[in-house]
């Protein structure tokens, strides 16, 4: 059985009145739902509140969900629209990288797991990378930063991100592109890189 279906069942379980599968379903994602708000909402004091929030819609919503796509990317969808929600009834974007990044490994603060050679050269170096690529993707634009965390820290498909964002498969590669673009700018004098390097 598929994740997928394993989801579809469960689902189908809170549709008929089980309250204890839709808890089975957030037990099952809502690190990952942190995690991916985290990267929108940035406060730390704040990020639980917009995933129970995001949590609470899926469930009052559940009764309209037809699986016509997978419950991960309903969920996401949800997500995304909850932390927008938050940024736009706060009027702000903090900038403070929070607990959940580092709690979940997403960000690249433990240099031990970048290099073998444990040189204090190499351990500042690699802090240096890490640092870049995370402020790169706290810099990007919120669709972009959005493409490129749910492509490259969730792992999903193509496919999936368009229907989470709800756009076309286009504009998702276009993003994850641009994204990825900023990001090698940014670290190409970090890597001593000239202008015509890729990453």
């Amino acid at each position: 059985m598929s994740e997928r279906d394993v989801d579809a069942e469960l689902v189908a379980r809170v549709q008929r009145g089980e309250r204890q599968a839709f808890d089975l379903l957030v037990l099952k994602y809502q690190r990952k739902i942190i995690r991916l708000l985290s990267r929108m909402v940035r406060d730390p004091s704040e990020v639980e509140d917009v995933a129970q929030e995001a949590f609470i819609k899926a469930y009052r919503a559940l009764p309209q969900f037809r699986g016509e796509s997978a419950f991960y990317t309903w969920l996401y969808r949800i997500a995304i629209n909850t932390g927008r929600n938050w940024l736009a009834s706060n009027s702000r974007r903090p900038s403070a990288p929070n607990a959940y990044e580092n709690e979940d490994g997403e960000t690249f603060n433990e240099t031990d797991n970048l290099t073998d050679n444990n040189t204090p050269e190499s351990a500042m170096a690699s802090r240096e990378i890490a640092e870049t690529v995370n402020k790169s993707i706290e810099d990007l634009p919120e669709d972009l930063r959005t493409a490129i965390v749910l492509r490259e820290i969730e792992g999903m498909s193509y496919e999936d991100i368009a229907t989470t964002m709800n756009c076309p498969i286009g504009t998702v590669r276009s993003r994850i592109f641009r994204a990825r673009e900023a990001i090698a700018a940014k670290l190409r004098p970090v890597l001593g890189g000239n202008g015509d390097t890729r990453w």
